[in-house]
């Protein structure tokens, strides 16, 4: 199923959850003028058809004692599925590398990155990161200050 053919209680309620997950399925239903039943119902089908991935509590990282994030452009060593995929599969585990995207251009990947502190930084670097074998080059860029973090995907 595609967003195109999802009926317009449907993309409410996706608007509604990406705004505030918390709300109650009574609280739902009322918003998208339907009984808690069928909006509990429509809920769960938007889950199974992919278009809800998880509801998440979004953290404050300064106040969770990690005030350095980084954006870290990355190139492989060499372009190959084998390296693509162990990079892919070593960085799951790395508690610090907050989002990864695969990108074109310039670089492979793009990190983010959060840690405490530079001290911290450069530490993760020189033991997390800079141990992966397919990391050929990376190139970082210190954020100074968030702008815009909606945490949510444009909808129609």
């Amino acid at each position: 199923m595609t967003y195109d053919e999802l009926d317009n209680t449907d993309r409410k309620i996706l608007r509604i959850l990406q705004d505030d997950s918390t709300l109650t399925v009574k609280e739902l239903a009322a918003r998208v003028n339907l009984s808690a039943s069928p909006a509990f119902d429509r809920q769960k089908r938007l889950e199974r058809e992919g278009f809800i991935k998880g509801y998440h509590a979004i953290l404050d990282a300064k106040k969770t004692g990690n005030g350095i994030t980084v954006l870290c452009n990355m190139r492989l060593k060499q372009h190959s599925q084998v390296l693509m995929d162990n990079f892919m599969e070593a960085i799951q585990g790395i508690e610090e590398i907050t989002e990864c995207y695969n990108t074109s251009g310039e670089y492979d990947f793009t990190l983010k990155i959060q840690t405490r502190d530079m001290d911290s930084y450069q530490e993760f670097m020189r033991t997390k990161l800079g141990n992966i074998d397919s990391v050929g080059y990376f190139h970082s860029v210190f954020v100074m200050k968030e702008v815009k973090n909606t945490h949510g995907v444009p909808l129609k």
